[in-house]
């Protein structure tokens, strides 16, 4: 008898449970995006008869629930401390943490990837650049595994072979080789980005190929942001760790240049402190995404001009080599197809520098 009463109350719990999760499901407001992963979160979809017929109504539901389940932040960081812990795997959704520096598992090497990239900065070059008398010059950035995968014993892309693809198929640039100015202090603890603070000796190696004058770290003052920074793995590892602090470059100099933003064709700051509401604090260097942005330097002592073809990265280190250059354009082709460059930019000699993370070229794809 006693054993028939807590099978029924058992019951009863797994009915309710079950009432409860379908009545969220149903007629609880669903959530666009997730904060911690920054992604969208699936949504609620229309139930069509052919859609039920099919069963890809209960496909895209199943899915759906999944992203809208309640607490999943939750859970997701219980599961993933079980992964980690209980289980002892060395990653998590192809997050690893190695020195307490959160980094993604970037292999195996896509040389398709990187040569697809490598086609585009080509035509970039044929079409615009070969008979202007530009100075052309690329510089390979190196994400955070590149200090830290093999050396902690996870699996690494073959990063000499892409440094030497790049090289090889961009004979036309002189190469900056930027590895031995950096380690994996120099990126955030739980971004895929670096730290602009502390670029300044790799920011020197490109003005000194470039032949313009190097930052120095006496002409800017250090400056913290207040709110604190969640970068890209805080939430794609699900895992306790600290936020951190984003710190900003100012000087005299760069306080008095403009940024022209050619999309909304409106003047911004180099840095947005508008950005210090987004989901991503690293949108305050330089605004964030945008395909073309000019910055003008009223104070640079020559009229030179620099074109940096660019991915997000650029945003922090750009800043850094605006001194002897009275304009400084970034081109981001992953929003801006290449083939439109000559209506927005005129091809007249300038320095050109293409910079481009490791991330990127392995998964070129983007780039139009």
């Amino acid at each position: 008898m006693e054993h028939k009463k807590i099978r029924g109350i058992g019951t009863a719990i797994l009915v309710a449970l079950w009432v409860m999760l379908t009545g969220f499901a149903w007629f609880v407001p669903a959530k666009e995006m997730s904060e911690s992963e920054r992604r969208p979160l699936d949504q609620r979809p229309e139930l069509k008869l052919e859609t039920l017929l099919s069963g890809t109504f209960m496909e895209d539901f199943e899915s759906y629930t999944l992203d809208q389940f309640p607490l999943r932040d939750r859970f997701r960081q219980l599961k993933s401390l079980f992964h980690y812990y209980a289980l002892q795997q060395r990653d998590n959704n192809d997050i690893y943490v190695a020195d307490g520096y959160a980094a993604k598992l970037e292999y195996p090497l896509n040389t398709g990837s990187v040569g697809h990239a490598l086609d585009r900065f080509n035509s970039v070059y044929e079409k615009y650049l070969k008979d202007t008398g530009s100075k052309v010059f690329a510089a390979v950035v190196p994400d955070k595994g590149y200090y830290l995968a093999e050396q902690n014993g996870y699996l690494a892309m073959d990063y000499a072979k892409l440094f030497s693809q790049v090289a090889a198929g961009m004979p036309w640039a002189t190469h900056v080789d930027l590895t031995d100015s950096l380690s994996y202090e120099d990126y955030y603890r739980t971004d895929t980005h670096w730290r602009q603070e502390r670029l300044l000796e790799a920011a020197g190696k490109l003005c000194t190929a470039m032949g313009v004058t190097a930052p120095k770290a006496e002409d800017f003052t250090v400056t913290a942001l207040e709110r604190p920074f969640y970068g890209v793995y805080y939430g794609q590892a699900a895992l306790p760790m600290e936020p951190e602090t984003l710190y900003v470059m100012e000087s005299q100099l760069l306080s008095q240049c403009k940024v022209f933003d050619h999309e909304s064709q409106k003047y911004n700051a180099v840095y947005d402190l508008n950005k210090l509401s987004s989901k991503d604090l690293y949108e305050v260097f330089l605004s964030g995404p945008r395909s073309l942005l000019t910055i003008e330097n009223p104070n640079a002592q020559t009229d030179k001009e620099l074109i940096v073809f660019r991915d997000s990265f650029g945003s922090s280190m750009v800043p850094l080599l605006v001194q002897d250059y009275a304009r400084v354009t970034l081109v981001d082709i992953r929003y801006l197809n290449s083939t439109m460059l000559d209506r927005f930019i005129t091809f007249s000699g300038q320095d050109v520098l293409f910079l481009y993370s490791t991330l990127v070229l392995n998964s070129s794809v983007a780039i139009k």
